[in-house]
C-alpha cells in the first residue's frame, strides 16, 4: 500500500481552485490524463493527486522522468528486459509498466520521448499489452497513464514530432495548471509557507514575516519559474537574512546578482539593447498626462489584484489609505461594476 503524499497543495486563487476541481472530477476515471503547465508549476504534484484521489490510491504510483533517460534505457525501464537481452543484462528486470500494474504510471517530460517509444507506449495504452526487451511473451497490465509536459503537444504533432494517435489517447482530458502570475492571491501564502519550512530547517525559533516593501516586491515579480522559483527565492532570502529576529526586508530574486558578475562573450545571452523611445509630442499638458498615467496604473493594479484593494496597494507600493485616497480622487470604482469609493 502506498503512503499518501506528504507535499501539501497550497492555493486559494480562483483559477487554482477551478483546476483542483477539474482534478477531482477526472481522478476517479481510469482514463489517461495529460497535465500541462509551465515549468515550476507543480505538474508532478498534480499528477500524483490524480492517483491518490482515484480508486487506485492503494496501489503503486510510479513516476518516470523521460527526459533523463536515453531511448534504450527508457525502453528497458518502462517495459523491462529479459536476462541476456543485451550486454550486461545478467538477470530479468521488471519494468515500470509491470511495477505499476493496477496503479498509475506518471510519464514526466512526455514530449522528449522518441517516435519509436511513443508507438510502444500507444500499444500498451490501447491493448494493455507489453513485451520485455529481448522477450517474446506478451504480458497484460492494467495501468493508468498520466502524462506531464510543458510543451504544446498539438504543435509537436502538427510538426510530425509527436504521434497524433498517441496524443488522442493520452488527451482524454487535459488539466492545465495556471502559472503563478495568474495566482496573485496565493503568492504571499506560499511565500509564508516556504519561509516557515526553511526557518525550521535552519533551526531558528520562528519566522518574523516580510516587510511591506518585500511583500510588494514579491507581488510585482512576474515569476517566470513559477512556484519552484518562488520557493527558491524565499528560502534564499530567509537564509541570507542577517538578523533572524527581524522581518525580511530584501528579496534575493537573482542568486547571480553581484557587483562582480562575470562578463559573457555569448552574444545570444546578452540582454537586448534598449530601443530609443519615441519622442513625446509637444506641446503637452504635463499635469493631465501625469493624472492619466496615475489613473491607468491604479486601474491596472485593481484589475491584476482582482479588486483586492490591499493587494493593489502593495502592487503600487502604497499604503491602503493612500490607495483609497487616490481611488476617491479619480472616482475609480472599488469593485467591478460597483460603486465608487466614498
Amino acid at each position: 500500500m502506498n503512503r499518501t503524499p506528504t507535499q501539501q497543495i497550497i492555493g486559494e486563487a480562483p483559477a487554482f481552485l477551478e483546476m483542483l476541481e477539474h482534478v477531482s472530477r477526472a481522478a476517479p476515471l481510469g482514463k489517461p490524463v495529460l497535465v500541462v503547465g509551465e515549468r515550476g508549476t507543480g505538474k508532478e504534484l498534480i499528477a500524483s493527486r490524480l492517483h491518490y484521489l482515484s480508486e487506485r490510491w492503494e496501489q503503486r504510483v510510479v513516476k518516470v522522468n523521460c527526459a533523463a533517460l536515453t531511448e534504450s534505457i527508457l525502453e528497458s525501464e518502462l517495459f523491462g528486459h529479459e536476462a541476456g537481452a543485451f550486454t550486461g543484462a545478467a538477470r530479468t528486470h521488471i519494468g515500470h509498466f509491470e511495477r505499476a500494474d493496477g496503479g498509475t504510471l506518471i510519464l514526466d517530460e512526455l514530449a522528449t520521448i522518441t517516435m519509436r517509444m511513443q508507438e510502444k507506449i500507444l500499444r500498451a495504452i490501447e491493448y494493455g499489452e507489453i513485451q520485455r526487451v529481448g522477450g517474446s511473451d506478451t504480458l497484460h497490465v492494467d495501468v493508468r497513464i498520466v502524462g506531464a509536459t510543458n510543451s504544446d503537444l498539438r504543435v509537436l504533432a502538427a510538426k510530425g514530432r509527436f504521434r497524433k494517435d498517441l496524443l488522442d489517447r493520452l488527451a482524454f482530458d487535459v488539466i492545465t495548471i495556471p502559472p503563478l502570475r495568474e495566482r496573485l492571491e496565493d503568492v504571499m501564502t506560499l511565500a509564508h509557507a516556504f519561509a516557515v519550512n526553511i526557518v525550521s530547517e535552519l533551526k531558528r525559533s520562528y519566522f518574523p514575516g516580510f516587510s511591506s516593501r518585500a511583500a510588494s516586491a514579491l507581488l510585482r515579480h512576474r515569476w517566470p519559474g513559477n512556484v519552484r522559483e518562488l520557493k527558491n527565492t524565499i528560502e534564499r532570502s530567509v537564509y541570507r537574512s542577517d538578523d533572524p529576529d527581524q522581518v525580511i526586508t530584501k528579496i534575493a530574486f537573482d542568486p547571480f546578482d553581484s557587483p562582480f558578475k562575470l562578463a559573457t562573450d555569448i552574444d545570444d545571452e546578452a540582454p537586448p539593447a534598449a530601443q530609443p523611445g519615441r519622442a513625446p509630442l509637444l506641446p503637452a499638458d504635463l499635469t493631465q498626462r501625469l493624472r492619466d498615467t496615475e489613473r491607468e496604473l491604479l486601474m491596472a493594479a485593481l484589475d491584476k489584484a482582482r479588486f483586492n484593494q490591499r493587494m493593489a496597494a502593495d502592487l503600487l507600493g502604497l499604503s491602503y489609505d493612500q490607495l483609497r485616497g487616490k481611488l476617491k480622487k479619480y472616482d475609480i470604482s472599488a469593485r467591478p461594476g460597483g460603486a465608487q469609493v466614498s
